[in-house]
């Protein structure tokens, strides 16, 4: 196997950056937060028709480049590194995928080019803080999520051949925003109790919520008899396209995670450099010498698994357009490659954020510095798509690592 980037890979990552570099500074980012859609538009339309990030793992039957998720990873790594806000992640990362597994050839046809064109913005949406569970980050998704024929969560009702659905979701990615909402839902009540994804072009109501991370602004969708979709066919494997989906994010969250602590790296290593005490840069001495080399390591490290996750799922959303096919192989992998990557990555980015606010000093613990925005990413999307000790648990336990197995005497 050859580890090397090819010129594509590493054309599209330096394009990124050059771009970032010029339009995303930190002020930029709070600018670009405080705004309505929590995101900077014209930066939005460079990356979409520019770039052509949305549409980079897209088919080009659908309008897209025709590249994997390997391309789109190192992308975000790079989007990561500047912590731009857009609807990057929740359109092209976790709303596109699904569409193209299980959407039907007319639904595809007629929303997946006006995804890769930046045009539309998708925002999945789930019950209550169920993200992790129902991309099956951090245990099996076939439970009770989506509302389980109770009270609460989303609820799907079919009355004279329309659906309609009824619930609340309080942490949807880019839901305020969002041109076009996938529900999931649960419908059948106990006797065919099953979960299935709607689309919602209009209707319900939106409320963006005050986020830990404002880079990733969230909104509260709420449904009252709205009409709906059905994404694809009754009776598709809604779940199994949810665990492919999420296992391919992951590795996309952690290639993002790893760029961010990079950055952060870069940034404090910077500092100490320059910053003086007892008439000598406090990078020389000794002990904030192995602080920052610990965090080089794990940063590294980090790296290293990310990639293998974005080449890993790479090979395998070459061809995926059903969800059967998707469940299939990420069964056959042993488990979520993507979610123990994320828990790497996100260990490295709180080590990289945490070092970088105590090494900045007085400094680094007012709320104005930047260290701030890479410590709060750490820490929301650990809530969003962890904890790391689940991610890391349900791997072991996809893998069978202690499993108990009879030794013969």
């Amino acid at each position: 196997m050859d580890a090397r980037f090819t010129a594509e890979q590493d054309e599209i990552r330096r394009t990124v950056r050059e771009v970032l570099a010029k339009r995303c500074g930190p002020e930029d980012v709070r600018a670009a937060v405080r705004t309505g859609s929590g995101h900077d538009p014209a930066l939005w339309t460079t990356l979409a028709e520019h770039l052509g990030l949305p549409g980079l793992a897209l088919p080009e039957a659908h309008g897209g480049v025709g590249c994997t998720i390997t391309e789109l990873a190192l992308a975000c790594e790079e989007v990561g590194r500047f912590l731009a806000p857009s609807p990057l992640l929740s359109t092209a990362v976790l709303a596109a995928p699904l569409l193209l597994a299980l959407g039907t050839d007319a639904q595809r046809a007629e929303l997946l080019p006006r995804i890769a064109s930046g045009e539309l913005t998708a925002a999945l949406t789930v019950p209550g803080p169920a993200l992790a569970t129902a991309l099956a980050l951090v245990g099996d998704n076939r439970g009770d999520w989506a509302g389980g024929g109770r009270a609460g969560g989303m609820q799907a009702r079919r009355a004279g051949g329309t659906w309609r659905l009824y619930g609340e979701a309080d942490q949807v990615l880019d839901g305020h925003s969002a041109g076009l909402l996938l529900v999931a839902a649960h419908a059948g009540g106990f006797a065919r109790s099953r979960t299935l994804l709607f689309l919602v072009r209009e209707g319900g109501v939106r409320t963006r919520r005050t986020a830990l991370d404002a880079t990733r602004p969230c909104a509260r969708i709420q449904l009252r008899d709205v009409e709906a979709e059905l994404l694809g066919e009754d009776g598709a494997d809604v779940t199994g396209a949810l665990a492919a989906a999420g296992d391919r994010a992951a590795a996309v969250l952690a290639c993002e995670a790893v760029g961010a602590a990079d950055r952060a790296l870069e940034r404090t290593v910077e500092y100490v450099g320059q910053r003086e005490q007892f008439g000598r840069a406090i990078g020389s001495f000794q002990a904030v010498k192995h602080r920052l080399a610990d965090v080089y390591v794990a940063v590294q490290t980090a790296r290293s698994a990310a990639y293998y996750a974005a080449w890993a799922t790479g090979q395998e959303s070459g061809g995926a357009a059903r969800s059967a096919s998707l469940e299939g192989r990420w069964r056959e992998t042993g488990g979520p490659v993507g979610g123990l990557a994320l828990a790497q990555a996100l260990q490295a980015l709180q080590a990289a954020a945490s070092e970088g606010i105590q090494l900045h000093g007085g400094i680094g613990f007012t709320w104005e510095h930047e260290a701030h925005l890479y410590f709060k990413r750490a820490a929301g999307d650990e809530l969003l798509f962890g904890p790391v000790h689940r991610l890391r648990a349900h791997a072991a336990d996809a893998a069978r690592l202690f499993e108990q197995r009879e030794v013969a005497v």
